[in-house]
């Protein structure tokens, strides 16, 4: 009886394993499908405005999103949110491992722990989940290895100047260009870019619209990274990458 029993349990816990491998393997070709198809596919909208707009008290509330390719961006946006976000982001896997040690020490030390994202980290959260939570976390670091993985440098820095929030129901350049500045954001100039660069790390309190001290100090500091940074030859260094490392896949590839 005792010999049933066990030999029962284990065909039930082998039963449940088998189940738990097929959602596994569900679960990663789902999300490496779609991760892969949005390579080429432009998103209609993201998980973060559905959110906005799920949880919005505002009464006449609306998203404005238009998506415009990358050769339609100002190179001014593309370097302004790389200069204020993530300076690293031609040359890491997605996750920029010094900057989250020094904000670690930096929050060990008394101080407010500051946000360490990438801009991969920041499409992956924006494109696909929901705020907060650890398992968003883990969720997020997960979409951020298929993204670098499936996607080039320059994909992932257009979707982000696509699906980024600059106000309220604003989202990405194009459409943040027309609200502020009433032009293409292929026309945005340098300040401009650098002010929409501002509001991202909170683009409900910061207003590009009615600019804060702050704001306009974070404006000029962004402006002086971008300097710094080399404007678009900077931008020609993620061109470089992507062919390195194109080189040394296809390499892998003959071997």
């Amino acid at each position: 009886m005792g010999a049933l029993r066990r030999a029962q349990r284990g065909s039930c816990l082998g039963a449940l394993f088998k189940l738990f491998a097929l959602l596994v393997f569900g679960w990663v070709l789902l999300t490496c499908t779609a991760v892969l198809l949005l390579r080429w596919v432009h998103p209609f909208t993201s998980a973060y405005m559905l959110e906005a707009r799920l949880h919005t008290t505002e009464p006449h509330y609306r998203t404005q999103f238009e998506w415009v390719d990358l050769e339609e961006i100002s190179s001014n946006a593309a370097i302004a949110v790389i200069a204020s976000e993530d300076q690293q982001f031609p040359f890491h896997a997605g996750f920029d491992f010094k900057s989250i040690r020094t904000a670690v020490r930096a929050s060990e030390h008394g101080k407010k722990l500051r946000g360490a994202s990438t801009i991969s980290q920041q499409v992956a959260k924006n494109l696909f989940l929901w705020n907060g939570g650890f398992l968003r976390k883990g969720l997020e670091a997960y979409f951020t290895v298929l993204i670098e993985l499936l996607w080039p440098k320059e994909r992932i820095l257009e979707m982000y100047l696509n699906i980024a929030q600059f106000g309220s129901g604003i989202y990405g350049v194009e459409a943040a260009a027309q609200h502020f500045f009433h032009k293409p954001a292929a026309r945005l100039t340098s300040s401009e870019a650098a002010l929409l660069a501002a509001v991202l790390p909170n683009p409900i309190r910061f207003r590009v619209d009615r600019p804060s001290a702050y704001v306009l100090s974070r404006r000029e500091w962004i402006l002086g990274q971008m300097r710094g940074l080399g404007g678009a030859s900077y931008l020609r260094s993620i061109e470089a990458e992507n062919q390195v490392t194109g080189t040394r896949k296809a390499a892998k590839a003959r071997r």
